[in-house]
């Protein structure tokens, strides 16, 4: 059963994987090393085998269920010898000639990919998603000025239970994904926008899945005019008609019925391993799909592969790759059995290789350019689902194999594949590909300020042999890109910490900034923005709160400013902050998505002007002798608005 994203479910939810976490501190290991793998044969290779027919693909539903019932009657005659994992439930080709004209506002972590956000820029507008609703902000001519605003669903749509999370534009089409518990699956809003920065209401889409949230992972990525989407459906072998819960879209109005619904993928594209699946603990589509935005149109094609319900998902440049991972825990040790599975953007078939552990998140991936894929995994994580992400642990390795290894699915990584790598203290993990390095240590996520004793981050070089420990007096929460080197970001249980990491030859600590009693006011990757203006130099935006509350509270506090640093050959030092004013808040009648789960602050550098999002504010500000002043600011609050000057 999918948990719908409503505060008091996410505390339970947070409780369970903060205790979760401590009692698996204790537990030991399998003594075999986790990452085992079989040699390949060499054989030629393949793509996965799709379903001839739907008469096959019903056949092979009756083979699950019969398979789920024997399991069925081997836990009943073992009570406690068995226990289905919980949490698993319920840049080159394509990017290159997608990079538009409109500078990125949002972090993201493959060039020429945009990810679904809670800001954009189109021309001389920002476009906001906030609460339930769209907003734009007029920026050309040097103004700062509140143009439209609409509300992010139809006109005959119920909003409650629903959650508008992410925002995208192609051309003209402002596109807005949320996700409907009323009324079942993905929903997407298209809406145009005009050369004045007025919305207009065109049309509402429905596309059958389950729940997509992450609480790391955007389910949206945008190539030129391309809207990719990654969804799960959990799927019942028992059911008399199958198809009935496969991928389907409706375009929605007053009183639409579920027989209107569309299939978008055929039993023929859909694909399964040349290994037996094994569906003992649940089974998932695993579906991509792609949505053509060109001329105003929305027209959809979907692949799925049938597989374990763990997953993390990525898309590079060229495809999107799913990884699943099902999980049975028995008395004396977890047996993993994963599979890594590539779907090429430009709609050839899938390919599949058996893998060992499960990445954290997307940041555990990168498709480089020397045809290579590279994955963190860690021997006990449970995919990137809901908060999946936040409860990693296990041992450490870093996964390596070329491209031309995807097969049908028959084959394994080489054990030569994995290299063992040191496994960091705490249990917030987290990692990011920077260069030609990857680099990942543990800090306090989502939970209570902690690492006052420091923490180490380890820097290893994923085509070579080098792994680099480095000593940090806090915990690594935050790693990013700042130009060819890093920052990591991180908390010591009072005070926030900026270090600078320069990878050249041999990676070290370059410098350090502290913010004290300061702590993140927005824990998403798109929180934080670093813009270049030199080889070496550039500024970087984060927002902040105050200290001594758990990280989960950005869901419900609003950040109180955001601090920017000036970069200078990684000697970082402050400009200052631009701060909200939560005096100025106004009753905003929510409807819809009242919770911020996406974030409501962020950084925004635009044509050589510096902005805060500060809820409903945007705050400008000017760099001037080494320090950030105000110098405008608008709210942009449905039911009124105002503009003020210094």
């Amino acid at each position: 059963m999918e948990v719908p994203k409503t505060p008091i479910v996410w505390l339970i939810a947070l409780a369970i994987l903060i205790f979760g976490a401590a009692a698996c501190a204790d537990v030991s290991i399998t003594q075999a090393h986790p990452f085992h793998a079989q040699a390949g044969d060499g054989a030629a290779k393949k793509t996965l085998r799709a379903f001839k027919s739907e008469a096959e693909l019903i056949a092979f539903f009756r083979e699950i269920a019969e398979q789920q019932r024997r399991a069925g009657r081997e836990r009943a005659a073992q009570p406690g010898d068995a226990m289905a994992n919980t949490s698993a439930s319920p840049a080159t080709g394509m990017a290159k000639a997608a990079k538009g004209e409109d500078e990125s506002v949002t972090n993201v972590q493959q060039a020429g990919v945009d990810e679904g956000g809670i800001v954009k820029l189109h021309g001389n507008y920002l476009v906001m998603l906030r609460r339930g609703r769209l907003f734009t902000v007029a920026i050309g001519d040097n103004s700062l000025r509140p143009i439209s605003s609409a509300d992010a669903f139809g006109p005959e749509i119920d909003p409650r239970s629903s959650w508008y999370d992410e925002l995208l534009i192609s051309n003209n089409t402002v596109v807005v994904i949320g996700y409907s518990y009323e009324r079942g699956g993905t929903e997407i809003g298209l809406f145009s926008i005009d050369d004045a920065g007025g919305l207009h209401y065109r049309s509402t889409h429905h596309l059958r899945s389950n729940d997509y949230y992450s609480s790391r992972n955007y389910a949206s990525r945008l190539i030129g005019n391309k809207l990719i989407f990654y969804t799960p459906l959990y799927l019942s072998p028992y059911t008399e008609d199958p198809f009935g819960a496969f991928p389907a879209v409706r375009k929605w109005h007053k009183g639409a019925k579920e027989e209107e619904f569309q299939r978008i993928v055929s039993a023929t594209r859909v694909y399964r391993p040349e290994r037996t699946v094994n569906a003992a603990n649940g089974l998932a589509l695993h579906t991509v799909t792609t949505c053509d935005l060109s001329d105003g149109g929305f027209k959809c094609d979907a692949t799925a592969v049938i597989d374990s319900p763990g997953r993390v998902f990525y898309v590079s440049g060229n495809a999107v790759y799913v990884w699943t991972t099902d999980y049975a825990w028995r008395r004396e040790s977890q047996e993993q059995r994963s599979m890594l599975y590539r779907m090429p953007l430009d709609g050839s078939g899938p390919s599949a290789l058996q893998v060992s552990g499960s990445p954290v998140d997307q940041f555990s991936f990168l498709e480089s350019e020397d045809q290579h894929l590279n994955v963190l995994v860690r021997s006990e994580a449970a995919g990137d689902g809901m908060w999946g992400a936040e409860n990693a642990a296990g041992d450490v390795a870093l996964m390596r194999v070329p491209l031309r290894d995807f097969s049908d699915g028959s084959e394994a990584a080489l054990a030569s594949s994995y290299r063992e790598l040191p496994k960091p203290e705490g249990y917030t993990f987290q990692n990011r590909f920077v260069g030609d390095y990857l680099l990942y240590g543990a800090g306090s996520g989502w939970g209570m300020p902690d690492n006052r004793n420091g923490s180490s981050l380890f820097a290893v070089r994923w085509a070579g042999e080098r792994v680099t420990e480095m000593q940090l007096p806090h915990g690594v929460d935050r790693i990013e890109t700042m130009g060819q080197d890093a920052v990591i970001v991180g908390t010591d249980g009072a005070n926030l910490n900026f270090t600078s990491v320069r990878l050249g030859r041999s990676p070290q600590i370059a410098g350090r900034y502290t913010r004290k009693g300061a702590s993140q006011g927005e824990l998403r990757s798109h929180g934080f923005f670093y813009k270049p203006d030199g080889p070496a130099t550039g500024m970087l935006g984060l927002p902040i709160r105050e200290p001594g509350k758990p990280g989960y509270r950005h869901l419900f506090d609003e950040s109180a400013s955001i601090l920017f640093l000036r970069n200078d050959s990684l000697n970082l030092k402050e400009l200052g902050a631009l701060d909200s004013r939560p005096e100025r808040a106004v009753d905003d009648g929510c409807r819809a998505s009242c919770v911020d789960w996406y974030g409501n602050a962020r950084p925004l550098f635009v044509r050589g002007r510096v902005f805060a999002m500060l809820g409903y504010e945007i705050v400008e500000g000017t760099v001037a002798d080494g320090r950030i002043r105000e110098t405008r600011r608008i709210t942009y609050a449905p039911r009124r608005q105002s503009v003020t000057r210094r």
